[in-house]
């Protein structure tokens, strides 16, 4: 299941960008991508970033009390209770996610969040000649540049030592679509893949018109018919021995 991905922009355009899906222009974030590993130009541009689960990644909330969206860090992954450093659950699946608990509270307080992605992962058990087996890191890439986001779920937590309560969040997830069931999960008997949305249903999922939970539960579909791209993810070189 994906537990990487890359930002379809910077904090900084993220803001941006959500500032112009709202008729409200005083939206705000933080800068740099914290958590994430910048992979930014030589000639200054804006970074894309790769957040990983563990990491604070950039959450499009809904400011209800503002009416505007605001773009608020938060840690991927609830906390674990023996140790709040331990992001688990990571995913929260769609079809329980109203009624589940540590999911149902959240998801009907209206705390759902959005997430920008340029591309994410999905892993490929592999067995080896050895018999031992390998997680092999698939990119998807769905290429036409259009805004989609993940949909995520958020809740605050006190944690013993923190001056002030802390901001986790979890993607929620659907059934594999035939692109990625067929090959990179065709040995699992139930893959699964990040719930997505299309920018035009961003404002009932977030709860900006009122909709009742039933409505946003109905935007986590499996994303069929998609021309994307699926390719593996390079190996990083190994660095070299010193002699």
């Amino acid at each position: 299941m994906c537990g990487k991905f890359t930002a379809q922009a910077s904090w900084r355009e993220v803001v941006a960008f959500s500032r112009l899906l709202t008729d409200n222009s005083d939206s705000e974030g933080g800068e740099g991508g914290e958590g994430g590993e910048g992979c930014g130009s030589e000639s200054g541009e804006e970074a894309i970033v790769t957040y990983r689960v563990g990491a604070a990644v950039p959450v499009i909330v809904w400011d209800a009390e503002a009416h505007t969206r605001r773009v608020v860090p938060m840690r991927w992954g609830f906390p674990d209770p023996k140790d709040w450093r331990r992001p688990r659950p990571i995913h929260a699946r769609s079809e329980t996610i109203d009624a589940k608990e540590p999911f149902r509270t959240p998801f009907h307080a209206g705390q759902r969040g959005i997430v920008v992605f340029r591309t994410f992962n999905e892993g490929e058990e592999v067995v080896k000649p050895s018999g031992r087996s390998e997680t092999r890191q698939w990119t998807i890439d769905p290429q036409d540049g259009r805004p989609r986001g993940f949909a995520f779920v958020w809740r605050r937590y006190a944690i013993e030592g923190q001056p002030a309560p802390l901001l986790f969040c979890v993607m929620a997830t659907v059934p594999a679509n035939d692109l990625i069931r067929q090959t990179i999960k065709n040995g699992e008997e139930d893959p699964r893949m990040p719930a997505i949305l299309d920018d035009e249903v961003w404002h009932t999922w977030l709860g900006e018109d009122s909709a009742p939970p039933a409505s946003a539960k109905a935007l986590l579909k499996t994303m069929e018919g998609v021309n994307w791209t699926s390719a593996p993810e390079p190996k990083k070189p190994r660095t070299p021995r010193p002699r």
